[in-house]
């Protein structure tokens, strides 16, 4: 009986996840860089002439749940050297929630910010328009105004979460009335590249790209198993392969470091809500590598860039208080090399 509950003692360390396991060779550092008493979230992160922007939605609740509750607005930080951050601008929209503010750079130079739009009657969602904004200097940002749907698009209920630009062109996801790839060369006018119909409930979406023009597309899904999908296509982007990633996700975003490797960050949804970082690999696959400082059931959504020889990761949580704050991880990107044998957790 001894040797049997050993070999089965053996057996469960060889496959438990790597939950005790930690690098301490590797050091992290993690800064809460904006913490004003509201409640702050769905972050992203950009550099921009020579200066690091952070944008995120700022409100007194997650949702609006009662007539009171504030409809959310995006602020947006700017820093010299990403140690000391400021306000530039807090926008806003009369009668519209807006969430999930998105920072991306035009072909023609301009800081653009792109978020969702959410309109309430009677406490229940009943439309969705997307608004942008954009600025030249990073100092003065332009009044709202409603992203333009071609023909063959609905005009009502859609939510581009993320546009990515390549090659002077900016292609983001769509969902709402159907999952939809679209795509912009203005960051205002969008029309229809394809449809991407998959089960499974599938809603918050990243556009990467690799060397050759193929599209890499990060999808999360709300359905029975909620694993992320995972989808690869050469242009004119309108055939798709896709695969089923084996790991829920929750705010979906990625970097591609070569053809065949990517770094991801996601909401944790296995058992506590946790901000994680992943390495990853072209088909989709995903290994553990770190859990940053985060929880109290809210957290993640992430914008990363790379900062000489670290992963710079901005993303919100509410372990230290009772409304999220704003935080930024410099991660050193050697913990993504070589095969991950232990993961880096707080």
């Amino acid at each position: 009986m001894r040797k049997v509950l050993s070999l089965i003692l053996m057996a469960l360390i060889a496959t438990a996840p790597l939950m005790a396991q930690q690098r301490h060779d590797i050091n992290i550092r993690v800064d809460r860089i904006w913490s004003n008493g509201e409640y702050c979230s769905f972050a992203s992160l950009i550099k921009f002439k020579g200066k690091y922007y952070v944008s995120f939605r700022e409100s007194d609740t997650h949702q609006i749940l009662k007539e009171e509750n504030r409809c959310g607005k995006s602020r947006i930080l700017v820093s010299d050297d990403g140690e000391a951050w400021r306000s530039v601008a807090l926008l806003g929209k009369e009668g519209y929630d807006l969430r999930d503010p998105k920072l991306s750079i035009t072909p023609d130079g301009r800081l653009m910010v792109l978020m969702g739009g959410s309109v309430y009657k009677d406490l229940k969602l009943v439309n969705m328009y997307p608004q942008v904004s954009f600025s030249s200097d990073g100092e003065h940002f332009s009044d709202l105004q409603p992203v333009h749907f071609e023909k063959g698009i609905s005009k009502e209920n859609e939510w581009i979460w993320r546009v990515t630009w390549h090659e002077g062109v900016g292609y983001g996801v769509s969902y709402g009335s159907g999952l939809m790839l679209v795509k912009t060369t203005d960051g205002i006018n969008y029309s229809l590249v394809s449809r991407l119909d998959m089960p499974g409930r599938p809603g918050e979406s990243t556009v990467r790209f690799l060397s050759d023009g193929t599209m890499a597309i990060m999808v999360r899904r709300d359905g029975d198993s909620r694993n992320g999908a995972w989808g690869l296509s050469k242009p004119p982007y309108t055939q798709w392969q896709w695969n089923d990633m084996d790991v829920p996700l929750g705010g979906p975003d990625f970097m591609m470091t070569s053809d065949t490797t990517m770094i991801v960050a996601s909401r944790s949804l296995y058992s506590t809500e946790k901000t994680m970082l992943f390495k990853g690999d072209n088909r989709g696959k995903l290994e553990e590598v770190c859990i940053l400082p985060s929880g109290g059931d809210d957290n993640s959504y992430t914008g990363m860039i790379v900062e000489g020889d670290e992963l710079w990761v901005v993303y919100y949580s509410k372990h230290e208080g009772p409304k999220a704050s704003i935080y930024m991880a410099r991660v050193p990107m050697s913990l993504f090399e070589g095969k991950i044998t232990s993961r880096w957790f707080y």
